[in-house]
């Protein structure tokens, strides 16, 4: 009887749990009759997490994507979400209602109160104007990065001597390695007047290893994000790890800050120009524009942000030009005829090499360096002719989007002829193509990161050939992608630098 009754009361709870499902069901597809997208059926507590399973969460959601089409609704723990896929839902969602959406911050950002200076999370207030009025004026100004072009060129000159070294001895380069190197050198120089990728300072290896361990353990899923209820648990540890790695990064910063500010006061240091003493410069006129601590958190944004996605792009862009034989050997022809053989190209060399332009414009098509946006409705708000209700996760899957045979013909060749003669931009007006994202909220580096990856990867291609380390065939090379805050490649691409 014992086994009877406890049999019963299973049931009886099974029945009780599926009855308040179907209610939750019924009110959530109700809403005053106003149409939810479609989607799976979710289970009790996960929601559809279950269907996000394995390494790839963005494949998995261009699976339910082909099943339930461009725009459709998930259940990710409490959260309902809604995953798009369209070009014309991402306009939508990040420009023409913009403001009916503010950016999703991961529990991991909350480290520190990172979320409250960073000009990547805060809400479109007039800190966050301000802020980014600051990053566009002083740092990504046209004027500012032609005052900072012969630092980008010494720098990109000493990664071709590098490769020049490789090629001297037949050693393989690890292009994604040397590209990251190259990019924290970059910054670090324009920030701080200091080469932090320098391999023979102690205190530039602790600082590349910092930047590595915080973007991984951003780059991973983390179930609090899924589970606010867990938040004070961390039961993966993500927020402990990226406040012991973030803290470490914000307190070197703080500490070149005040001795900069010591040196200034002290009058032992000429002005450098550099980006440090410029924010300085701003603050001491106006203090309430930005604060030290603003500078040390938009250095954090711009050193995680502004070094893996440029080298990821150029290890993307060498593997698809190495894997396409005739994509090198068009390249080639143009940088020989326009620039000469052997030469490294200079930012003003770009808009003379149009096929160049379309090798980049193709790789971020295919290998955007995020591969979705993030977006949380503030309201209820419609888009595209559904339901997205207040406190919604929206999900701009740009990795689909760049794939999808009714944007792109023949999407997942990589053919970079498709933009020949096209107007189409990375700019976040054609909305078809937004690996920078669009509206208000894009990406602020993108102007640097226009000029520095079609740069790199034109000296590389007209500096030497290429040939894939080991006897792998350039059309065998492995192109999986590893899934994290970017979208890197999973396996890295090693090759032999062979003089020309």
């Amino acid at each position: 009887m014992d086994y009877i009754a406890i049999f019963g009361g299973l049931v009886l709870a099974w029945t009780l749990v599926k009855i308040l499902c179907l209610v939750q069901e019924i009110r959530s597809r109700g809403y005053n009759n106003r149409k939810l997208p479609p989607g799976p059926i979710h289970l009790p507590f996960i929601g559809n997490l279950h269907n996000l399973l394995g390494e790839q969460p963005h494949k998995s959601l261009a699976r339910l994507g082909k099943k339930y089409g461009p725009i459709f609704s998930l259940k990710l723990g409490n959260t309902t979400t809604m995953v798009i896929s369209s070009s014309a839902g991402a306009k939508e969602v990040l420009q023409k209602q913009e403001l009916a959406f503010s950016r999703t911050v991961p529990d991991a950002m909350h480290a520190h109160n990172h979320h409250q200076f960073s000009v990547i999370w805060l809400s479109m207030d007039n800190r966050w104007r301000q802020l980014r009025k600051i990053l566009n004026t002083y740092i990504f100004s046209g004027n500012r990065l032609d005052a900072n072009q012969y630092l980008r060129s010494r720098k990109i000159k000493e990664l071709i001597a590098y490769c020049q070294k490789h090629s001297q001895t037949g050693e393989a380069v690890d292009i994604g390695q040397a590209t990251f190197y190259t990019s924290l050198s970059l910054l670090s120089n324009t920030i701080f007047s200091r080469d932090f990728a320098d391999p023979y300072v102690n205190s530039g290896k602790e600082f590349r290893e910092l930047v590595c361990k915080f973007m991984k353990e951003f780059g991973k899923p983390n179930i609090v994000d899924f589970f606010p209820i867990l938040k004070r648990m961390d039961p993966q540890g993500i927020r402990r790890r990226i406040s012991i790695h973030g803290g470490m990064l914000l307190k070197l910063f703080e500490g070149l800050i005040d001795e900069r500010m010591e040196h200034r006061k002290l009058q032992t240091r000429t002005s450098s120009n550099d980006v440090l003493d410029v924010l300085l410069n701003v603050s001491q006129e106006d203090p309430k524009a930005i604060e030290k601590k603003d500078i040390e958190h938009m250095f954090l944004d711009l050193f995680v942000a502004g070094t893996e996605t440029t080298s990821n792009t150029v290890e993307w862009a060498m593997a698809e030009v190495m894997k396409n034989a005739n994509v090198m050997r068009k390249a080639q022809t143009e940088l020989e005829e326009v620039i000469g053989k052997g030469k490294v190209i200079e930012e003003k060399d770009i808009s003379v090499l149009p096929y160049l332009q379309c090798i980049v414009k193709e790789t971020m098509r295919l290998h955007p360096p995020g591969p979705f946006f993030l977006r949380n409705a503030k309201q209820d708000v419609e888009v595209c002719g559904y339901f997205v209700p207040k406190g919604s996760l929206v999900v701009v899957n740009v990795w689909l989007m760049g794939r999808d045979p009714n944007i792109w013909e023949d999407p997942l060749v990589f053919k970079p002829e498709r933009f020949w003669g096209s107007e189409f931009e990375v700019r976040g007006q054609d909305f078809e193509l937004i690996p920078f994202g669009g509206g208000r909220r894009i990406c602020p580096g993108l102007p640097l990161a226009m000029r520095i990856v079609p740069v790199i990867l034109g000296s590389l291609l007209n500096s030497f050939d290429w040939k894939v380390e080991g006897e792998i065939a350039p059309k065998d090379l492995d192109m999986e992608e590893k899934f994290g805050l970017t979208l890197a490649k999973s396996c890295r691409l090693r090759v032999v630098p062979i003089p020309l």
